[in-house]
Order: structure tokens, then C-alpha cells, then sequence
């Protein structure tokens, strides 16, 4: 299968609502550019310099999404382009992309991470702290930065049950959380092995990467 028909068959898949991010990290600008002619214009990388580097060399109407742990001493090297920020947990990184958004004269969309999995390697803040933080004076005074909704990674098992019940989880939260702020209108959850069930569960944006463009081989 080409990477255009792996789009067409997700896309055929996708309720409506459900935005696509092809996760085209470690993959050629060339296989971008294929995905690109296919229609699609969002795409996700896990480090800012590679993400960087493609940016130059890409059509400048491809939205970039960012979607790897985040170093705050990294920000300013995509302040100027990132399209959304997909794991943004901590306040300390809030403030550091307002601050390189500034510089910009740009507003930067973010996801905050929940942390949802059984698994430490995984980041993200539980309810409490995110409610600490979005109730914040810092929070509140931050002018550089829209908070569009939440964003978290489900276990690795192969324990479906165990996925979906994490899933849940993070929609009961995003239910609450949305409830007091209408803005975060987007719940980002979801890859190639369990998209159809994070989209049974709520979520509407999926991060896609060897569904579309095949296995990747880390060098």
C-alpha cells in the first residue's frame, strides 16, 4: 500500500470531528510530501530540531504539531511556526512558550498531558495538578499561549480492556475540565494500534504514524 491509500483508507474510517495527525517523525521529507499530495496537512514530530529542519524545506501551509516531551530550553527554536504543542505538562513550559511566543508576536496552541498509563516512563500531570494549574493567577495572566484541550498516551499492553478504561478516564476528566472552560474544545488521544477504540471512547484527534507511513527504523 502506498502512503496516499493508507491516508484514504484512515480517512475513510474518521468520523467527521476527528482531526488527523500523521506522525511523520524519523520519516523523509519525500514521504511527507507524498502524504502531503494526499491531502494531508497536519503532521506531528517528537523533536523540535527535526521538525525544524522539515519546516524549511516543506510547503509553509503544513500545520506542525509538536508532540514529544518538551524541553523548555528548546521552545524557542519552534516559536516561530509550531501549529500546537501536544505535551505541554507543566507550568514552567506554559510560561516558557508564552514567553517565546512573545517574541513572535504569535499565540501558540497547547494540549496539556495527563498522565493516564500504568507506566512511569509516561508524562503528564494528574486532575489535581492540572486544576491547580488552570486555576492559577500565573496560569490566568499567561497571554501567549491558548489551552485547546488535554492530551495522553494509553498504556503499551496488549490489554484492550486496560486501554479502554484508561481512555475513559482521561474523557471523564476532559468532561470536567471542559465544563468551566468551553475554549478546550480538542482531546487528543490515540495512535496506529488503538485509534478506533480512542475514538469510541471520546477522542477527537489521533496521532498516526506506521499505519500511514509504515514501520519506522530507529537508527
Amino acid at each position: 500500500m502506498s502512503i496516499a491509500s493508507n491516508i484514504q483508507a484512515i480517512r475513510s474510517k474518521l468520523p467527521p470531528q476527528v482531526t488527523l495527525v500523521a506522525v511523520s517523525k524519523t520519516k523523509p521529507a519525500a514521504d511527507i510530501l507524498e502524504a502531503y499530495n494526499a491531502g494531508q496537512r497536519i503532521f506531528g514530530e517528537n523533536k523540535i530540531q527535526e521538525m525544524a529542519s522539515k519546516y524549511e524545506q516543506m510547503p509553509k501551509d503544513i500545520q506542525w504539531h509538536m508532540i514529544g516531551h518538551v524541553q523548555s530550553n528548546k521552545v524557542k527554536q519552534m516559536a516561530s511556526f509550531v501549529t500546537l504543542v501536544h505535551g505541554v505538562d507543566s507550568l514552567k513550559l506554559l510560561e516558557e512558550i508564552d514567553k517565546q511566543a512573545q517574541k513572535h508576536n504569535r499565540v501558540i496552541d497547547c494540549l496539556l498531558q495527563i498522565h493516564i498509563a500504568d507506566e512511569e516512563t509516561k508524562f503528564g500531570m494528574d486532575e489535581n495538578e492540572l486544576t491547580e494549574l488552570l486555576d492559577s493567577s500565573e496560569y490566568q495572566n499567561l497571554k501567549n499561549i491558548k489551552v485547546k484541550g488535554l492530551m495522553g498516551m494509553a498504556t503499551f499492553t496488549d490489554n484492550q480492556q486496560q486501554i479502554e478504561k484508561e481512555f475513559k478516564f482521561l474523557k471523564l476528566i476532559f468532561d470536567r475540565i471542559s465544563a468551566n472552560h468551553p475554549e478546550m474544545d480538542t482531546l487528543s488521544m490515540g495512535m496506529s494500534g488503538d485509534y478506533e477504540m480512542a475514538i469510541a471512547c471520546g477522542s477527537n484527534m489521533v496521532r498516526i504514524g506506521s499505519s500511514i507511513f509504515g514501520e519506522r527504523n530507529y537508527h
